[in-house]
C-alpha cells in the first residue's frame, strides 16, 4: 500500500507561481513512477505531468510544457510540481499519484493509488 498527502494548493493570480507536493508513505517509493492529474469542474481528470523511478524521464501534456516541471526527492519520499506562469485554464484539483512499475504513466487509469487532491484556482 502507498498513502500520498497533497500539499500546496491554493488561490494565485494568472502569471503566478505554485509548487505542490506530494508526500508518500508505503512501500517502495523510489521504484514506483510518479505523476500529477488534475480535474477542472465538469471535466474528466486529466493527465498532467509524470516522472520515472529515478528521475530521468519526464512528461508533460503539451499546455504545460515550458511552465511546469515534475520533479522527486527519493531520500525524502517526496514528488513535486513546480508551476509557473499560471492561467486561468489550470484551475483544478490536482491530484499526485502512483504507479506500480518504474515507467512513467500518462493516463489516469495507468495509476495505481491516489491522494485525496489539492486544489488550484488561477485568478484572471
Amino acid at each position: 500500500q502507498v498513502q500520498l498527502v497533497e500539499s500546496g494548493g491554493g488561490l494565485v493570480q494568472a502569471g503566478g507561481s505554485l509548487r505542490l507536493s506530494c508526500a508518500a508513505s508505503g512501500r517502495a517509493f523510489s521504484s514506483r513512477a510518479m505523476g500529477w492529474l488534475r480535474q477542472a469542474p465538469g471535466k474528466e481528470r486529466e493527465f498532467v505531468a509524470a516522472i520515472t523511478w529515478n528521475g530521468g524521464r519526464t512528461v508533460y501534456i503539451d499546455s504545460v510544457k515550458g511552465r511546469f516541471t515534475i520533479s522527486r526527492d527519493n531520500a525524502k519520499n517526496t514528488v513535486y510540481l513546480q508551476m509557473n506562469s499560471l492561467k486561468p485554464e489550470d484551475t483544478a484539483v490536482y491530484y499526485c499519484a502512483a504507479r506500480n512499475t518504474p515507467a512513467e504513466g500518462v493516463r489516469a487509469d495507468e495509476y495505481n493509488y491516489w491522494g485525496q487532491g489539492t486544489q488550484v484556482t488561477v485568478s484572471s
